[in-house]
């Protein structure tokens, strides 16, 4: 897994990703949707990568679980690693594929992934 860092790859990705999640929703959805976005970087540094991917599938409201689902496409695509977004991602987290040193390396790319999600729901959410 090779990423070049490029602040504006991630920037884009992301702006593109919530632009098309909020697009077709009402304000409590959009609400839902701002609010996660704001709290995946502190949930993914409490609980880390793989708890989140579980989590998925718990979400109830829809706003939340399109984000989270938007990003772990952004992820799989920023990182090379394939299903992430996938029901069955959680098991590619898991497996000894991903060794501890592309899977610490991934956590990172989920980081600054998921501090770009919560710039830019500011931004893409300012009138909710």
């Amino acid at each position: 897994m090779t990423v070049i860092f490029d602040p504006r790859t991630f920037s884009s990705i992301v702006y593109e990703a919530l632009s098309a999640v909020s697009q077709n929703a009402n304000d409590s959805v959009k609400q839902e949707q701002k609010s996660q976005a704001q709290e995946l970087y502190t949930y993914l540094s409490t609980w880390g990568l793989m708890r989140l991917k579980a989590e998925e599938k718990a979400l109830s409201q829809p706003g939340k679980k399109a984000v989270v689902k938007k990003y772990f496409k952004c992820l799989e695509d920023l990182s090379g690693v394939s299903g992430l977004s996938l029901e069955n991602g959680l098991e590619i987290l898991k497996t000894e594929n991903l060794n501890a040193d592309n899977y610490l390396g991934l956590t990172g790319i989920a980081l600054e992934l998921a501090n770009e999600f919560s710039f830019w729901a500011n931004a893409i959410y300012h009138d909710v």
